[in-house]
Protein backbone atom coordinates (compact mmCIF):
# COMPACT_ATOMS: atom_id res chain seq x y z
CA UNK A 1 0.00 0.00 0.00
CA UNK A 2 1.74 3.26 -1.03
CA UNK A 3 0.17 6.58 0.99
CA UNK A 4 -0.75 9.47 -1.95
CA UNK A 5 -0.87 12.68 -0.85
CA UNK A 6 -2.92 15.20 -3.33
CA UNK A 7 -1.79 18.96 -3.48
CA UNK A 8 -1.80 20.94 -1.03
CA UNK A 9 -0.93 19.05 1.66
CA UNK A 10 -3.35 19.02 4.53
CA UNK A 11 -0.97 20.03 7.78
CA UNK A 12 -3.00 17.74 10.21
CA UNK A 13 -3.53 15.07 7.58
CA UNK A 14 0.32 15.30 7.53
CA UNK A 15 1.25 15.16 10.75
CA UNK A 16 -1.12 12.30 11.68
CA UNK A 17 0.66 10.63 9.21
CA UNK A 18 4.15 11.17 9.79
CA UNK A 19 3.46 9.80 13.55
CA UNK A 20 1.63 6.11 12.24
CA UNK A 21 5.24 6.32 9.80
CA UNK A 22 7.29 6.47 12.56
CA UNK A 23 5.78 3.60 14.28
CA UNK A 24 4.92 1.82 11.17
CA UNK A 25 8.97 1.99 9.41
CA UNK A 26 9.57 -1.60 9.70
CA UNK A 27 6.39 -2.67 7.68
CA UNK A 28 7.02 -3.89 3.61
CA UNK A 29 3.99 -1.50 2.62
CA UNK A 30 5.49 1.64 3.55
CA UNK A 31 6.09 3.62 1.20
CA UNK A 32 5.06 7.90 0.60
CA UNK A 33 4.17 9.17 -2.82
CA UNK A 34 3.72 12.93 -3.53
CA UNK A 35 2.37 13.40 -7.16
CA UNK A 36 2.99 16.93 -8.41
CA UNK A 37 3.56 18.87 -5.55
CA UNK A 38 5.31 22.12 -5.34
CA UNK A 39 4.86 22.61 -1.73
CA UNK A 40 7.70 23.52 -0.05
CA UNK A 41 8.96 20.60 2.24
CA UNK A 42 10.76 20.77 5.89
CA UNK A 43 14.78 21.19 4.68
CA UNK A 44 17.51 19.28 6.74
CA UNK A 45 17.93 21.41 9.72
CA UNK A 46 14.19 21.83 10.76
CA UNK A 47 14.31 18.87 12.76
CA UNK A 48 16.97 16.70 14.86
CA UNK A 49 17.22 13.44 13.08
CA UNK A 50 18.17 11.09 15.72
CA UNK A 51 16.35 7.95 14.39
CA UNK A 52 13.49 6.27 12.60
CA UNK A 53 11.42 8.18 14.40
CA UNK A 54 11.99 11.09 12.07
CA UNK A 55 11.39 9.42 8.73
CA UNK A 56 9.80 12.11 7.15
CA UNK A 57 9.27 14.06 3.79
CA UNK A 58 12.02 16.15 2.37
CA UNK A 59 12.84 19.18 -0.24
CA UNK A 60 15.13 18.47 -2.71
CA UNK A 61 16.61 21.95 -3.12
CA UNK A 62 18.64 21.57 0.13
CA UNK A 63 20.95 18.95 -1.35
CA UNK A 64 20.63 19.20 -4.84
CA UNK A 65 21.37 22.07 -7.49
CA UNK A 66 18.82 20.60 -9.68
CA UNK A 67 16.86 17.46 -10.44
CA UNK A 68 18.62 16.27 -13.73
CA UNK A 69 17.74 12.80 -14.39
CA UNK A 70 16.17 12.31 -11.29
CA UNK A 71 18.04 12.50 -7.31
CA UNK A 72 18.47 9.70 -4.68
CA UNK A 73 19.30 11.37 -1.30
CA UNK A 74 19.77 8.72 1.51
CA UNK A 75 19.14 9.50 4.84
CA UNK A 76 21.28 7.24 7.14
CA UNK A 77 20.68 8.30 9.80
CA UNK A 78 16.71 8.35 9.32
CA UNK A 79 17.55 4.82 7.14
CA UNK A 80 15.44 6.70 4.64
CA UNK A 81 15.85 6.96 0.36
CA UNK A 82 13.81 10.03 -1.39
CA UNK A 83 13.52 10.08 -4.64
CA UNK A 84 12.45 13.11 -6.84
CA UNK A 85 12.01 12.41 -10.79
CA UNK A 86 13.62 14.70 -13.15
CA UNK A 87 10.45 16.56 -13.58
CA UNK A 88 9.95 16.60 -10.15
CA UNK A 89 5.85 15.35 -10.45
CA UNK A 90 7.29 12.48 -8.57
CA UNK A 91 8.45 11.95 -5.22
CA UNK A 92 8.76 8.83 -3.46
CA UNK A 93 10.48 8.21 0.79
CA UNK A 94 11.03 4.59 1.31
CA UNK A 95 12.62 3.33 4.74
CA UNK A 96 16.28 1.53 4.25
CA UNK A 97 18.62 -1.13 5.71
CA UNK A 98 21.94 0.74 6.13
CA UNK A 99 25.36 0.39 7.34
CA UNK A 100 26.02 -1.82 10.79
CA UNK A 101 29.27 1.05 11.64
CA UNK A 102 30.23 4.40 10.94
CA UNK A 103 33.69 2.43 9.20
CA UNK A 104 31.48 0.78 6.66
CA UNK A 105 29.59 4.18 5.61
CA UNK A 106 30.49 6.40 2.97
CA UNK A 107 28.75 9.74 2.37
CA UNK A 108 28.90 11.90 -0.17
CA UNK A 109 27.95 11.99 -4.00
CA UNK A 110 27.62 9.56 -6.75
CA UNK A 111 25.27 8.11 -9.33
CA UNK A 112 23.68 5.14 -11.03
CA UNK A 113 26.43 4.00 -13.12
CA UNK A 114 24.38 0.40 -13.55
CA UNK A 115 20.86 -0.86 -13.39
CA UNK A 116 20.68 -5.23 -12.53
CA UNK A 117 17.61 -7.54 -12.86
CA UNK A 118 18.34 -10.21 -10.33
CA UNK A 119 22.23 -9.29 -9.53
CA UNK A 120 24.25 -11.71 -8.78
CA UNK A 121 26.49 -11.24 -5.25
CA UNK A 122 29.73 -11.31 -4.66
CA UNK A 123 30.98 -10.92 -1.23
CA UNK A 124 33.69 -7.87 -1.00
CA UNK A 125 37.46 -8.78 -0.25
CA UNK A 126 37.20 -7.54 3.23
CA UNK A 127 33.73 -9.20 3.87
CA UNK A 128 35.57 -12.92 2.59
CA UNK A 129 38.42 -11.79 5.22
CA UNK A 130 35.66 -11.65 8.18
CA UNK A 131 33.48 -14.16 6.67
CA UNK A 132 35.81 -16.77 5.06
CA UNK A 133 32.92 -19.58 5.58
CA UNK A 134 30.51 -17.25 3.21
CA UNK A 135 30.01 -18.09 -0.75
CA UNK A 136 32.38 -16.82 -3.30
CA UNK A 137 29.16 -16.05 -5.51
CA UNK A 138 25.19 -16.22 -5.31
CA UNK A 139 23.65 -16.75 -8.23
CA UNK A 140 21.02 -13.96 -9.19
CA UNK A 141 17.35 -14.65 -8.68
CA UNK A 142 18.14 -17.20 -5.46
CA UNK A 143 16.37 -16.66 -2.77
CA UNK A 144 18.98 -16.06 -0.38
CA UNK A 145 20.87 -13.37 -3.08
CA UNK A 146 21.42 -10.45 -0.03
CA UNK A 147 20.91 -8.03 -3.56
CA UNK A 148 17.03 -9.14 -3.90
CA UNK A 149 15.67 -8.69 -7.27
CA UNK A 150 16.99 -5.65 -8.57
CA UNK A 151 20.53 -3.39 -7.62
CA UNK A 152 21.44 -0.01 -8.69
CA UNK A 153 24.89 0.11 -9.19
CA UNK A 154 26.75 3.32 -7.44
CA UNK A 155 29.91 4.92 -9.22
CA UNK A 156 32.01 4.15 -5.50
CA UNK A 157 33.28 -0.05 -5.92
CA UNK A 158 30.89 -2.15 -4.44
CA UNK A 159 28.59 0.31 -2.76
CA UNK A 160 24.71 -0.65 -4.16
CA UNK A 161 21.27 0.26 -3.78
CA UNK A 162 19.30 -3.02 -3.50
CA UNK A 163 16.49 -4.92 -2.49
CA UNK A 164 16.31 -7.58 0.10
CA UNK A 165 14.65 -10.73 0.52
CA UNK A 166 15.22 -10.72 4.41
CA UNK A 167 12.68 -8.07 5.31
CA UNK A 168 13.82 -7.94 9.12
CA UNK A 169 16.60 -5.59 7.82
CA UNK A 170 14.59 -2.84 6.51
CA UNK A 171 14.87 -0.01 9.16
CA UNK A 172 18.21 -1.23 10.98
CA UNK A 173 21.50 -0.99 10.79
CA UNK A 174 22.05 -4.13 9.15
CA UNK A 175 24.64 -4.14 6.10
CA UNK A 176 27.83 -4.20 5.45
CA UNK A 177 28.07 -0.58 3.53
CA UNK A 178 25.06 -0.88 0.74
CA UNK A 179 21.66 0.46 0.84
CA UNK A 180 18.59 -1.99 1.03
CA UNK A 181 15.03 -1.68 0.25
CA UNK A 182 12.01 -4.11 -0.03
CA UNK A 183 11.84 -6.05 -3.03
CA UNK A 184 8.51 -3.93 -4.19
CA UNK A 185 10.78 -0.68 -3.17
CA UNK A 186 13.27 -1.55 -5.17
CA UNK A 187 11.46 -2.51 -8.10
CA UNK A 188 9.66 0.24 -8.12
CA UNK A 189 12.77 2.85 -8.04
CA UNK A 190 14.78 0.77 -10.14
CA UNK A 191 11.95 1.71 -13.11
CA UNK A 192 11.88 5.45 -12.56
CA UNK A 193 15.70 5.90 -11.69
CA UNK A 194 18.02 6.28 -14.53
CA UNK A 195 22.05 5.77 -15.35
CA UNK A 196 23.25 8.90 -14.13
CA UNK A 197 20.40 9.26 -11.70
CA UNK A 198 21.90 11.10 -9.04
CA UNK A 199 22.92 10.07 -5.55
CA UNK A 200 23.84 12.04 -1.95
CA UNK A 201 24.15 10.33 0.85
CA UNK A 202 23.88 11.97 4.23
Amino acid sequence: MTAEYSKPLNRRLFLTGAAVLGSAAAMPALAQTVEGSTEMLPAAGDQVRNNISSFRMLDWQSYFENTKKGAILVDITSRALHFWSEDQSIYRLYPTSVPLSEELTRRGRTEVVEKVVNPSWRPTPSMRERNPEWPEVVEGGAPDNPLGTRALYLSWTYYRIHGTHDTRKIGRRSSNGCVGLYNEHIQELFDMAQVGTQVLLI
